[in-house]
């Protein structure tokens, strides 16, 4: 097979007619061989019964269907289980992607042989002050610590050689970072297209300013993760000791004042007299210890074999 097409879709059972028939049309010209795998995250609308009937009338049309809302990543992570196609290519159900661009994504893989191929939605329909501005200067950001000249990281309208989505996890809110996941597991042909976007023409939008947020803490546990995962020692045990040595010498340089002061028969100001000392003692503490916590329990969830278990209350294939 050449194509699977892999569509994580939560409430979008207007679009979903047009956006089956668009696609159906460009794979009619092209005539690649091909899957489109709907995967319904929990929607409380009759998007399901869309999807049973378009499988019902078109072979190609496969379903998957979580028994709640788990959120993006699980449904493309449950979607890449079941993709069969030399080439997946992923995109967002809400009809602001272009299957007009499905023939040049797969052509990028095969033929110029990149791994992954990331959409660029270089001119957006969105507002510009709760959309554009925090998302250039979200994907900036991601550009400085992952390496990866991507402008548009958080697009849904990506290409992936078959090997790639077969040996990479997503989980949690990691599916904005599938290129770095990549970039990780050794798949370091990553290119872009530039792709148009298109307004939104049913419902609203399912993400709001929190992903931004989310999204920052995402990037650095990755980062972190990636960096110092296997030997997390190499950081905490670096800090620590920097943190401990000038710890200890602060602790002489104060004891030093003191019996100076003592022996030199005049008082010395005392730290101690004023709280700010105690309220920087505190936070400092404090953080430590939640950042340690964060980074365990990363760890944990990385390793928990339940991390990506969904439940699939009925699939159609």
């Amino acid at each position: 097979m050449d194509i699977s097409i892999v569509i994580p879709l939560y409430n979008e059972a207007e679009s979903l007619p047009e956006l089956h028939r668009w696609i159906r049309q460009v794979m009619h010209v092209t005539g690649f061989s091909y899957e489109v795998i709907f995967v319904n995250d929990g929607s409380t609308d009759n998007s399901w019964q869309v999807i049973k009937s378009l499988h019902g009338q078109f072979e190609e049309v496969h379903g998957i269907r979580l028994r709640r809302n788990y959120g993006k990543s699980p449904a493309l992570y449950c979607g890449f289980e079941r993709a069969q196609g030399n080439v997946v290519i992923t995109m967002d159900a809400d009809l602001q992607d272009s299957p007009d661009e499905i023939p040049e994504l797969y052509r990028m893989i095969t033929e110029e042989g990149y791994d992954v191929v990331s959409g660029w939605k270089k001119n957006r329909h969105d507002n510009m002050l709760t959309k554009n501005i925090p998302s250039k200067i979200y994907n900036a950001t991601a550009r400085r610590v992952t390496g990866l000249t991507l402008h548009d990281m958080n697009c849904g309208l990506k290409a992936y050689r078959r090997e790639v989505v077969k040996n990479i996890e997503v989980y949690g809110e990691m599916h904005r970072y599938i290129p770095y996941l990549a970039k990780n597991a050794g798949f370091t042909r990553i290119g872009e297209k530039v792709v148009e976007h298109r307004k939104r023409q049913f419902g609203k939008t399912k993400f709001g300013m929190s992903r931004f947020v989310y999204g920052y803490l995402d990037l650095f546990s990755l980062w972190f993760l990636n960096r110092f995962g296997k030997q997390p020692m190499h950081f905490f045990g670096l800090w620590g000791s920097v943190m401990f040595v000038t710890g200890f010498i602060a602790v002489c340089v104060v004891g030093g004042i003191k019996l100076k002061a003592i022996y030199g028969s005049y008082p010395a100001p005392l730290v101690t007299d004023t709280p700010y000392f105690y309220i920087a003692q505190t936070m400092m503490l404090l953080g430590t210890q939640m950042f340690l916590a964060g980074f365990l329990g990363e760890l944990i969830a990385r390793n928990a074999n339940e991390r990506n278990h969904y439940h699939v209350s009925e699939e159609l294939f």
